[in-house]
């Protein structure tokens, strides 16, 4: 395959699309265990939730007819027949006109009322007898039955990214073991003589291993299962013999520098050997990122990454990212901000670039501020909040131009 017949990025999305079918298997797991776990199928509610009639304010219970014309000159009198304790049914019905019960946010309402009066319009004359100095409507400041939740009703979807309000919902209907898509484990593998792990003190012309580690988080916040294989120096039968234990063991692999096309760059030659059809595509027309590597063997997913830190993050973000919440049927919406650019911003047309910004309130009005860096550095995206996203035939951005700013991370 001709190296740089570059793709665009929607180019590479298709090929990713109707090349990979990945289905992930279910799982059940603790509820206390789920948060930020996709849920595997619908949630369809087995009851009604309150299930019963229920305040939703401290006051009395009574039947709205009773309290018709009440005002503070001419208040309604009603009879005290007790009180509603919390967590058990009412002991006592109003059976006639006139009857009220005092009842607590979240009593369960008794038979014969239908409606509550709030506490602050009331006046107690003595131990049994109640004045109320307001109307209510009927129904008013009660919560039906199946007024939160109706018996049947799709409550949570599958694909959805469970947090704290989620599980509080499936927390109500009982559900304590909850049915969520297996982690995809993903394959992390760095190549390059020149990498060493953190712990090492580098020599000239060394670096410490960067993308390992942005990978491996990344896979983390993504809801995936990282399985790092290590720094591998530029050693084809090595590289080999990890890509293939990777590609047994994972649903992805994820192979970090060596893309390119120097004399020691393997990872293009390392994909075709791997098995059928090998190399997809080789090299996209996106700044930074170009020469990355999308290939297919025994139907699993290996990218190429650049070797590159901003380059490596922006890939994942764009393409890994896509391909994990496909596979975990998860739909991600992103809300970017609107923001004005602080600078004009030149960029050469044919590419779609990335570029990391930071944002700053400058009175009142959001203004995105370029952060200038060449992709091998690390602090270009240290330093950026997000990025914008800046089309293929574009040549640049006026100063104080609207753009929109997507965050690098959640």
């Amino acid at each position: 395959m001709d190296f740089y017949k570059v793709s665009s990025v929607e180019e590479v999305k298709d090929t990713i699309n109707s090349n990979f079918s990945l289905i992930l298997e279910k799982e059940l797991i603790d509820l206390k265990e789920c948060n930020d776990r996709i849920l595997y199928e619908d949630i369809a509610s087995p009851l009604n939730i309150p299930g019963f009639k229920r305040s939703i304010v401290d006051g009395y219970a009574v039947k709205w007819k009773d309290v018709q014309g009440a005002s503070e000159s001419i208040p309604s009198m009603l009879d005290l027949k007790g009180e509603v304790t919390m967590g058990k049914m009412p002991s006592k019905a109003l059976e006639f006109p006139g009857e009220c019960m005092y009842i607590p946010t979240g009593g369960m309402l008794p038979q014969g009322a239908d409606s509550v009066v709030m506490i602050e319009y009331t006046d107690k004359m003595d131990d049994t007898t109640i004045l109320v100095n307001k109307p209510v409507s009927f129904g008013e400041n009660v919560l039906d039955e199946d007024e939160d939740v109706e018996l049947g009703e799709t409550v949570l979807k599958a694909g959805t990214l469970l947090k704290p309000y989620s599980i509080s919902m499936l927390s109500s209907l009982g559900i304590i073991k909850v049915p969520v898509v297996c982690k995809p484990k993903v394959g992390i593998i760095s190549t390059g003589d020149e990498i060493v792990s953190p712990e090492e003190y580098p020599k000239p012309g060394q670096i410490r291993d960067i993308n390992s580690y942005l990978l491996y988080s990344s896979v983390i916040e993504d809801g995936g299962e990282p399985i790092f294989y290590g720094v591998i120096k530029d050693d084809y039968d090595k590289l080999l013999e990890t890509a293939k234990k990777a590609l047994q063991e994972c649903d992805i692999v994820l192979i970090s520098g060596g893309s390119s096309v120097g004399k020691k760059d393997q990872t293009a030659k390392i994909i075709d050997v791997l098995g059928e059809p090998g190399i997809l595509l080789h090299g996209i027309s996106i700044k930074p990122g170009k020469p990355t590597i999308v290939g297919k063997v025994k139907n699993k997913p290996i990218f190429g990454l650049p070797g590159h830190p901003l380059s490596c993050a922006v890939v994942y973000r764009i393409l890994v990212r896509y391909l994990l919440q496909r596979m975990m049927k998860f739909e991600e919406v992103e809300y970017p901000i609107p923001c004005k650019l602080s600078t004009n911003y030149h960029k050469a047309k044919g590419r779609e670039e990335y570029l990391p910004v930071t944002i700053e309130n400058i009175e009142g009005e959001y203004i995105a501020i370029p952060v200038l860096t060449k992709s091998a550095a690390i602090s270009g995206f240290t330093k950026a909040w997000g990025y914008v996203k800046i089309d293929k035939n574009v040549e640049g951005i006026l100063k104080d131009q609207k753009v929109y700013v997507y965050r690098f991370q959640r």
